[in-house]
């Protein structure tokens, strides 16, 4: 199962778009809210998680999804639930993540030393350690990151991608016209 995390202030478009190409895809994926099943965007568009962070219990998820925005970075950070997921993620071996300002709750975990990622920027600080790209979207063995807002689509085909090919994600890609 996918997780899609969704705290108080998260940016909509980096939630939204990953999760519905994902459904597009045949990915099984459930949004958790975090403090509640209704969460605001940063932008004041209402959104019903699937599940409360309370119901969160999957020992093995094949993916956990963290979209930026602020203060839902922030508050997404200050969740055991989230920091629960993320060690349960890294114990199985399982994809993690994030675009825009969320990477850098997995540099302030200290899992992207050495890794290709990409961030909004003014976020680089917060990878100190990390190669930093200038493209929309980059994975980097199990760990996909994300530029921002405008870079949801690459971000959410790269996620299409780890989990059901290229081929598939290249196929996705042509019937949504992102292609032209």
């Amino acid at each position: 199962m996918t997780y899609i995390f969704l705290a108080q202030g998260f940016e909509e478009i980096e939630a939204l778009t990953p999760l519905d190409l994902l459904r597009r895809a045949g990915v099984e994926v459930k949004t958790v809210g975090i403090g509640g099943k209704r969460i605001v965007g940063s932008h004041g568009i209402a959104v019903e998680a699937d599940m409360d962070e309370r119901d969160f219990s999957d020992s093995m998820p094949d993916m956990v999804v963290l979209p930026g925005g602020m203060p839902g970075t922030k508050n997404l950070q200050a969740s055991e639930t989230v920091m629960t997921a993320i060690r349960l993620a890294v114990e199985c071996n399982a994809f993690i993540a994030a675009i825009c300002a969320a990477p850098m709750i997995l540099g302030q975990l200290g899992m992207m030393r050495g890794m290709k990622a990409v961030c909004y920027p003014g976020f680089e600080e917060y990878l100190p350690e990390s190669e930093i790209l200038n493209v929309p979207a980059v994975r980097d063995g199990k760990i996909i990151t994300g530029a921002g807002m405008g870079a949801a689509l690459d971000f959410g085909l790269l996620l299409v991608s780890a989990l059901r090919g290229e081929k598939v994600a290249e196929e996705l890609r042509h019937s949504v016209i992102a292609d032209r």
